[in-house]
């Protein structure tokens, strides 16, 4: 019986067999280490295939290079022997929720998910280091061949993986931070589907190099856009005071997006704001509508008229439908419109004429926006009717590359959320990546932030799913990162940084549903917590060759003594490609535990008894799973084991069986 691989992708193995498919001739297969034969690549016959097209040697040519790429191009194509490992008590709604949290370092964590979101994820949303001499960046261990992954992989790494300040007098200052973010990138880009888009945020220092790697990684010719986002200025700045930050932008495949006539929208500027305290206001007066204008005329005052939302100003009025105006003019564009008799609904005489006639061709089109709430009338007949527009309902436009985003707001909203302390430094502003998920995505749409520091990208899913009804999903990803004990989110009690993020997911969650939501949101703010852990399978899995016979008796169990059989399903789902928020149901069969995913997705039956026989596999392939999987210890004997593969032939033929 086949056996899971239990570890991620051998990416090197995965482009080499893209090359067979093109060039057929140029593969070959070579031994190895230890004498095992892999497929390898034929240089010699692929530059005959590509005679006019290599560049070798001291030729000039136009690419970003530094000390380090090789390495760190090895390190994002090398496997590795980890898992996710469950954690209920971390996590919120388990068994219901669609949402994930890691906690790991991304670059483990983005391995492992290759196979399960292989492009699934229409935004990707990241927020790296800044490298600004202080900045935390991780340090990665490219002194692992892939012939030696296993060998470190199964083993906790001290030295490897972890978090380093990167300091300008450091000789690899640019290096280190371009080899870190390299791999990551190379990866992501395998998550986003044909259509999805991908934002990085940055400053100055390394925004040249940021285009560059991300120019080499999804292609020149898919770059959308950079977004400069105005942020606080700094008085003490040496020559000037720079107040704003990038924002880049690439698609996977623009001339998909050009081809299929996708085009984005977004928010005007100060919607949100608008909304936020509209809401705020609300929650206080209820239905007060002259309480809630007038506080929404006191929040119109403290907007300058030079700002970007000055203009939402006009919207003075105010009802259930929030801010509007209804002075729009109904007239028919260039003089020469429709003349048809519209009765005042009050007084049932003929309304005034517009001085160009009606803006709407025929009375029935009319009325259907009278029906909508977008036509007021005047006190009587004598007026001409006006058009209403609504903040909220005409709020949408092709988004600007500059934007205004208010630090010291943003700020405040997170800190409300843990009683006015200040446990998190410059978090970034819900209503910016709000903005930005509605512009690019759809209702049932999939997120990723792979550096999710205070797990904002969440919070601002979660907001936008409750005003417009979406059931958007999103995958973050945190690395363990270390509070320092003096500062104030240790004092409040958080250790690291992932404790800090699921607790503003908590919180965030918990806001949202209290204020008013769209009656199609599935009210998800859960999130189920996954930790990169070492594989669940022991050494003797993965290098069975490599087992004295004096030490027979130590790996009769090739399954670590701590693991459960919840982590054992885990691994199973990773190493089989299935999404990690599916729906698990723990079911008795004949006094066996059986774990189903999503109904008939996948059966796994952990069992380490010895007695699974053939009257139990029976019974389990009547319920006619895609694929099931069994644990080596668990069968009664080597005949069931034999069995299995045609019990499920005849009773299951679409069932995939497989063992650990």
């Amino acid at each position: 019986m086949e056996k899971l691989k239990m570890h991620s992708p051998n990416l090197t193995q995965d482009n080499i067999a893209r090359i067979r498919d093109l060039f057929p001739g140029c593969v070959t297969e070579a031994k190895g280490e230890g004498g095992s034969v892999k497929l390898a690549v034929d240089f010699d016959q692929l530059r005959q295939e590509l005679d006019d097209s290599i560049v070798e040697g001291p030729l000039e040519r136009y690419h970003l290079n530094w000390p380090g790429k090789r390495e760190a191009l090895l390190t994002a194509n090398t496997p590795i022997a980890k898992t996710l490992r469950p954690c209920r008590d971390e996590s919120v709604d388990f068994d219901s929720t669609k949402n994930l949290f890691i906690e790991g370092d991304n670059l483990d964590a983005l391995k492992l998910l290759q196979d399960n979101y292989l492009g699934k994820i229409k935004m990707i949303y990241i927020d790296p280091p800044y490298n600004t001499g202080n900045d935390f960046i991780y340090e990665d261990d490219f002194s692992v061949t892939p012939s030696d992954f296993l060998k470190r992989s199964n083993q906790i790494d001290a030295s490897g993986n972890r978090l380093v300040i990167n300091a300008e007098s450091n000789g690899r200052f640019h290096s280190d931070w371009l080899s870190m973010l390299y791999p990551r990138l190379k990866l992501a880009r395998n998550f986003l589907r044909d259509d999805g888009v991908i934002f990085v945020s940055i400053d100055d220092v390394e925004f040249p190099n940021l285009r560059k790697i991300l120019d080499e990684v999804f292609g020149e010719s898919n770059f959308l856009a950079t977004l400069v986002w105005d942020r606080n200025r700094k008085n003490d700045a040496k020559y000037f005071s720079v107040g704003h930050e990038y924002m880049v932008v690439y698609a996977k495949n623009e001339p998909l997006l050009s081809q299929n006539q996708i085009i984005f929208r977004g928010e005007k500027d100060g919607v949100e704001d608008v909304r936020s305290e509209f809401d705020r206001l609300k929650a206080i007066h209820g239905s007060d509508w002259a309480a809630v204008r007038q506080g929404l005329l006191e929040f119109y005052r403290s907007i300058p008229d030079d700002d970007s939302r000055a203009p939402l100003k006009r919207f003075t009025k105010v009802d259930d439908k929030g801010p509007y105006r209804d002075d729009g003019n109904i007239n028919w564009p260039g003089g020469g419109g429709p003349t048809y008799e519209v009765m005042h609904p009050e007084t049932q005489k003929p309304c005034k004429l517009p001085t160009s006639g009606w803006r709407y061709p025929n009375p029935t089109r009319f009325w259907e926006e009278v029906a909508k709430g977008r036509v007021v009338f005047g006190p009587d007949e004598t007026t001409v009717p006006r058009v209403r527009t609504s903040l909220f309902e005409n709020s949408d436009q092709v988004m600007t590359s500059v934007h205004y985003s208010y630090a010291q707001t943003s700020a405040n909203e997170f800190n409300t959320l843990f009683d006015g302390r200040r446990v998190f430094e410059n978090p970034k502003p819900i209503s910016d990546l709000r903005r930005l998920i509605a512009y690019v995505t759809g209702p049932d749409d999939l997120i990723c932030d792979f550096f999710a520091g205070s797990a904002t990208t969440a919070h601002a899913v979660m907001k936008l799913n409750a005003e417009d009804g979406g059931n958007r999903r999103h995958i973050m990803m945190q690395v363990a990162e270390v509070i320092n004990e003096k500062h104030e989110a240790y004092l409040a009690g958080f250790k690291t940084i992932p404790e800090l993020s699921r607790e503003r997911i908590r919180r965030a969650g918990k806001k949202v549903l209290e204020s008013a939501c769209h009656e199609n949101w599935n009210k998800d703010v859960g999130f189920r917590t996954l930790k990169i852990d070492t594989s669940n399978m022991a050494d003797v899995y993965y290098t069975p060759d490599a087992l004295h016979e004096a030490n027979l008796d130590l790996f009769v169990e090739n399954i670590k003594p701590d693991r459960t059989p919840e982590d054992l399903l885990f691994q199973v789902m990773l190493d089989w490609g299935v999404d990690l928020s599916l729906p698990i149901n723990k079911q008795s069969i004949q006094g066996k535990d059986v774990f189903f995913v999503d109904g008939n997705v996948l059966a796994a039956c952990f069992d380490a008894s010895g007695s699974i026989d053939e009257a139990f596999v029976k019974e389990l392939a009547k319920h006619q799973p895609l694929r099931v999987v069994f644990r080596d210890a668990g069968y009664k004997n080597s005949a069931v084991k034999i069995n299995v593969e045609q019990i499920f032939k005849l009773l299951s033929p679409v069932t995939e069986v497989k063992c650990i």
